[in-house]
């Protein structure tokens, strides 16, 4: 009897579900459904024109996957798959996002539709990135790039799926802190965006571009890039932008200091998150929250978000989210006193970073892109040589002086682009060895093996604080001249910092008697002007060893930065020493020479950065000379513009 109830229940409720499933589905989506599968479209734009008002009903578009295989439009099921996937994505729902994409990878597949390839290739990738495995992200953004750049002539739908690799190729660079190369290809997506006149793809892309600028410190330019993207979003009624907007305008403001501001946008913002049910934005909402109430010293509210926070991004595998809810948290519990707990979040934190950064292989992607240039070259050359096959056998049919004329052009462009490669080649080569040139002279044996003496003797001495306090510096300066060795330009305070390190180090070795001061005007604003790295070093080095190591007396070395006309600035090095005339002649009486090989290789470099970016890169060397018209010293200017 038992028995027989539970086999009636079982069936009473599958009866149950499929009638409400039926009910749900509307009988004018049904008939919709059936209308289309019948017209069979085969692009995105034409399936998305009918169907974008129900995309986001996760139930009419279950249903019409399941219709559309039933009826083998394979097409329209990718479709409805990958809208799905996109709605458990929004919801942090990961593995079942993934599952769904792959589905409708496999649809696409059937019906061997590349637009749908890509479209899945793409959802893909944003899925894995979500979740930091970025060697998995950027295979799948690749793939689809690669199938989508097949195609001479795309569709708006491909056009849009290109769109959307490079800006996940850039989400990569981000994740990795390659942010120049990150804000290029965003740039580079946005202006194909407006191109098709795609108002989403143009927010998404202002919003990473303001991320990139937030990491880099240049907060004004970021908001201004959040407010864009605000805007945009507003103009579209994306909710889902609004929130990750306004989260990041927060986020500006708690750096900025201004917490009020941050709160009254964050409260409201999380009530909108939550209701959207994206665990994602709502984990760094609640962490914003927290820092923003930790500044105001409302310390049980700011525990209680972060905290918050910090659950979502353990339960929905938020890396990113991890680190940061405990750092904060560390934060927090450092100014409650309470440091034996403080330290156990700085410590999770570090492991999930240091966890984090082996799992995405920085050498593994860089790899991969070679990889990936390497091959598009490969295919390029191969699609070249059969368009040349064809072009022969073409020729073949005509007269014979049409074949020689054909052999000789080709034969003749083969010349010039042999002349042209080596050319581009030993400009290269030019260029590798003059920036290998000038790491040498920065790195030079005598400087790391004097400034090492130095601080050995402090050890001698006992010293230990001085011997602490200048290893630190010189250890602070050996990793600046290898991180700016490797990049073109870098931020005049960058430059300016590293200068100053190396005077301290170099000041040990003259008894602290170099009064060395650095003066910036106030209308220059250092974090936003760039200039040619380590550029300023070898002048500096020039004053110490030959304009003052033999004077008697005050050593002063003055480095000012001032604008000079729109568009440049002058960065003036005065020192008070022998002059050049009176240094010159001490140097040939020396034994030993010093020889100074930084300012031809500076001059030169300035020439080449003249030549790339078609500015003008001056330097003026002038003799100072006192009343009595003695030699009172050299003065180096620098006609630098800003980029």
């Amino acid at each position: 009897m038992l028995q027989s109830k539970q086999i009636f229940i079982f069936f009473f409720l599958l009866f149950y579900t499929i009638s409400s499933y039926t009910q749900e589905v509307s009988s004018e989506f049904i008939s919709l459904s059936d209308s289309l599968i019948k017209a069979a479209p085969k692009t995105y734009k034409e399936i998305d024109k009918i169907l974008r008002p129900k995309r986001k009903d996760t139930v009419h578009m279950r249903y019409f996957a399941n219709t559309a295989e039933s009826k083998g439009y394979f097409i329209g099921q990718s479709y409805a798959l990958n809208q799905l996937g996109r709605r458990y994505r929004a919801y942090s729902q990961f593995s079942n996002a993934i599952a769904l994409h792959n589905s409708a990878l496999e649809a696409a597949n059937k019906d061997e539709n590349l637009e749908f390839k890509v479209f899945s290739l793409n959802m893909l990738s944003v899925v894995y990135r979500r979740t930091d495995a970025i060697k998995t992200a950027l295979d799948y953004s690749q793939e689809a790039l690669e199938l989508a750049e097949t195609v001479k002539n795309p569709s708006d739908g491909l056009k849009r799926s290109i769109n959307v690799s490079l800006n996940g190729i850039g989400n990569i660079y981000q994740t990795l802190e390659q942010y120049d190369l990150a804000i290029k290809q965003f740039e580079k997506s946005m202006l194909l965006e407006k191109e098709l006149g795609n108002e989403l793809g143009i927010a998404i892309n202002h919003q990473n571009i303001g991320e990139c600028q937030e990491s880099q410190l240049n907060l004004n330019a970021a908001l201004e890039n959040f407010k864009t993207s605000l805007y945009y979003n507003k103009k579209i009624n994306n909710a889902m932008g609004l929130i990750i907007c306004k989260n990041s305008i927060a986020q500006i403001n708690i750096k900025q200091e201004k917490i009020k501001e941050a709160i009254a946008i964050l409260e409201p913002t999380l009530i909108d998150s939550k209701s959207l049910g994206d665990q994602y934005v709502t984990s760094a909402v609640h962490i914003n929250l927290g820092t923003a109430l930790m500044h105001i010293k409302n310390y049980k509210d700011a525990e209680k978000n972060m905290l918050t926070g910090l659950q979502l991004a353990k339960k929905h595998n938020l890396p990113s989210g991890v680190i940061k809810a405990n750092l904060n948290l560390s934060d927090l519990y450092n100014k409650q006193g309470k440091h034996k707990k403080a330290l156990e979040y700085y410590k999770v934190a570090q492991a999930f970073d240091e966890e984090i950064t082996n799992d995405r292989n920085l050498r593994y992607v860089n790899d991969m892109i070679i990889r990936y240039d390497t091959e598009k070259k490969s295919s390029q050359i191969e699609v070249l040589a059969k368009e040349n096959e064809i072009v022969k056998l073409k020729l073949r049919k005509n007269k014979t002086t049409l074949l020689i004329s054909a052999f000789a052009l080709t034969l003749l462009a083969g010349i010039f682009f042999i002349l042209y490669r080596q050319y581009q080649l030993k400009n290269e080569k030019k260029l590798l060895t003059l920036e290998q040139t000038m790491l040498r002279s920065q790195m030079n044996p005598h400087f790391l093996f004097n400034s090492l003496n130095s601080i050995k003797l402090y050890i001698i001495n006992n010293e230990k604080k001085n011997a602490v306090h200048y290893l630190n510096k010189f250890s602070k300066l050996v990793r600046k001249i290898l991180e700016a060795s490797s990049l073109k330009e870098i931020p005049l305070a960058e430059e300016l910092e590293t200068v100053d390190l190396y005077m301290n180090i170099e000041n040990i070795r003259f008894s602290n008697e170099i009064n060395f001061n650095i003066s910036i005007a106030e209308d220059i604003d250092t974090h936003t002007i760039k200039i040619p790295s380590l550029i300023l070093q070898p002048f500096l080095e020039n004053a110490l060893w030959h304009g003052l190591s033999s004077k008697e007396g005050e050593k002063k070395i003055q480095l000012n930065v001032r604008k000079c006309n729109e568009g440049f600035i002058h960065i003036e090095i005065t020192d008070n020493g022998v002059g050049r005339a009176v240094a010159e002649k001490i140097k040939k009486n020396k034994v030993l020479k010093r020889k100074s090989i930084g300012i031809d290789i500076t001059k030169e470099r300035l020439t080449n950065f003249s030549r790339e970016y078609q500015n003008s890169f001056s330097l003026d060397i002038i003799d100072l000379y006192d009343e009595n018209k003695n030699s009172s010293g050299t003065q180096v200017i620098l006609h630098i513009p800003t980029f």
